[in-house]
This record gives structure tokens, C-alpha cells and sequence, in this order.
């Protein structure tokens, strides 16, 4: 009989371990490749007429745009990582939140470049000019990570002697972890059945392609905002420290912005996903400043 004490490591072991997560990484990049080849022989078969779909989806028009498949079974990969990382490194587990917004405008800017339209008037051209917005933010943002990164290892070297008393916080983020694995499975697969089924009925019919990237991810950041929310709420048991309930409100308020930018489109949504990592970054530049000059008091 299992005891009641081993099911979360047990759990724990199952989901999150090292080595599931190599062998998620081998079956997600496998289905990854085999969806890259399976999208571009569906565009050739198109291009070809050796089959008909009654439908112009931006998606099946260029062999470019075939790149936006294998991308999304990756932002999967992104996703596990991010709840992987979640019991291990707070500050880790925000970068991954912002790595999975930045991947999702890279794959964007795939389907984007297969129907540019090459011309004097590039500033004049909506799409065109949304791909401007897209590569300049994406550039940004992957500058923006780099920072938030070597915040975060700031942070990092500094809790090596670190209290005992986190290993309860600790405990609680790996249950949210468990938690969090079955649920993003089966949103991910209600998700892709109930888009697949909705096609399959009506063809003709394709969700708008600013739908199909938001697909799952929106939901998904609600969920996050949540799991944020109570990270926050449970850290109050364990600091009492004004710089670290600032730093991990901010984090909220971060995802919160990123959540809002699958609400709006065109260059709103940019400047929000810019704001919400520059925000993010600012907060946690702050908080280790703050740690650093911070001295106890007698």
C-alpha cells in the first residue's frame, strides 16, 4: 500500500523527472519533424492538384508557411518545461512564460513571410507592417530574456545557502506542478479535438488565422495567471519581506499583460508582449538590488 506521505514524490517522479523529460523532448521534436513533412506534402499535393480542399487557408499556401506546424508541437515542448521548472526555479519558470510568447511571434513571422508583398509601399501594407512590428519585437524580447536571465542567475547565486524553511514552498509548487501536467494535457487535447472536429464539419469554414495562433494559449495564460495568483498568496507563509511580495506581484501583473495581448491584435498586442517582459525585467533588476543593499536590522 502506498502511503499517503510518497504520492506526491512518486507523482513528482513520474511527470517532472529528468527522465521524462528527455523523453518528452525526443517524442515532441520526433512529431515535430514528422508534422513539418506531413504539412509540406499536403501543400504540394494542393499546388499539384493531386488533391482538393475547399478552402484558402493561409496555411496551406506556400511551402514557408509549413514551418508554423513543427513550431507548435515545440511551444508543447515549451509548455511542459515551463510547469518542469516550476518547483525548481521560480525565476526560470517566469523566462519560460516569456520564451513561449516569444516563440509563438517567431511562428508568426513564418507564416507571415510566405505572403509578404514585396513593394515600394511596404509602410502601407497592413500585413507587411505587422511583420516589421513582429521581427523588431521578436529581436527585442530575445534581448530582453538574455537580461531577465542573468537576473535571474544573480538571484540563484545568492540563495545557494538557502533556508530550510522554502523547502515547504517548495513542496507546495511541485503539487501545482502535478496538478498543472494532466490538466495542460488534456486542454491541449480537448483544444486540438474540438478545433480538428470543427473543421472536419465544415471545411469552407476555417477559424481566422489570428484564432488559430492564439489556439490553446489563451486559455493557457488564464490558467497561468491563476497558478501565479496563488504562488503569490502562498508565499505570504513564508516572507513577510516587502521586496519579495513587489517582485512576485509583479510577475502576475506581467503574465496578466501577456494574457492581454491575445485579446487585441496588431501592433497593441506587440507593445503589450514588449511591455509585459520589460516589466518583468525591471521588476526583478529591482528586487535583486534591493536583496543586495538590504542589511538586517537589529
Amino acid at each position: 500500500m502506498i502511503n499517503r506521505k510518497n504520492i506526491l514524490p512518486l507523482l513528482n517522479d513520474k511527470l517532472l523527472s529528468e527522465e521524462t523529460r528527455e523523453r518528452a523532448e525526443k517524442i515532441i521534436l520526433t512529431i515535430a519533424l514528422l508534422s513539418f513533412f506531413i504539412h509540406l506534402g499536403i501543400i504540394y499535393l494542393l499546388k499539384f492538384n493531386f488533391i482538393e480542399l475547399s478552402t484558402n487557408s493561409e496555411l496551406l499556401e506556400n511551402p514557408i508557411s509549413a514551418v508554423y506546424t513543427p513550431f507548435s508541437f515545440i511551444l508543447i515542448y515549451e509548455v511542459y518545461l515551463l510547469i518542469y521548472y516550476l518547483p525548481k526555479s521560480f525565476t526560470t519558470y517566469i523566462t519560460k512564460q516569456y520564451e513561449i510568447i516569444t516563440l509563438i511571434i517567431i511562428r508568426k513571422l513564418f507564416k507571415d513571410l510566405s505572403s509578404l508583398e514585396l513593394s515600394s509601399n511596404w509602410f502601407e501594407i497592413k500585413g507587411d507592417l505587422q511583420f516589421t512590428y513582429d521581427i523588431v519585437a521578436s529581436v527585442l524580447l530575445f534581448y530582453l530574456i538574455f537580461l531577465f536571465l542573468k537576473q535571474g542567475k544573480r538571484k540563484i547565486d545568492t540563495e545557494e545557502g538557502m533556508n530550510p524553511v522554502i523547502e515547504g514552498f517548495v513542496k507546495k509548487k511541485k503539487l501545482i506542478a502535478v496538478i498543472l501536467v494532466p490538466l495542460f494535457f488534456f486542454m491541449a487535447l480537448y483544444t486540438s479535438i474540438n478545433w480538428f472536429t470543427g473543421n472536419s464539419l465544415s471545411p469552407s469554414e476555417l477559424k481566422p488565422f489570428q484564432s488559430i495562433n492564439n489556439l490553446f494559449f489563451d486559455e493557457f495564460f488564464t490558467i497561468l495567471i491563476l497558478v501565479d495568483v496563488v504562488l503569490l498568496l502562498i508565499s505570504f507563509f513564508y516572507t513577510n519581506k516587502f521586496h519579495k511580495i513587489i517582485r512576485n506581484s509583479g510577475f502576475v501583473i506581467s503574465t496578466i499583460l501577456i494574457r492581454m495581448s491575445f485579446g487585441v491584435s496588431g501592433i497593441i498586442s506587440t507593445i503589450l508582449i514588449v511591455v509585459a517582459v520589460l516589466f518583468g525585467l525591471a521588476i526583478l533588476t529591482i528586487h535583486n538590488n534591493y536583496e543586495k543593499n538590504t542589511f538586517p536590522t537589529e
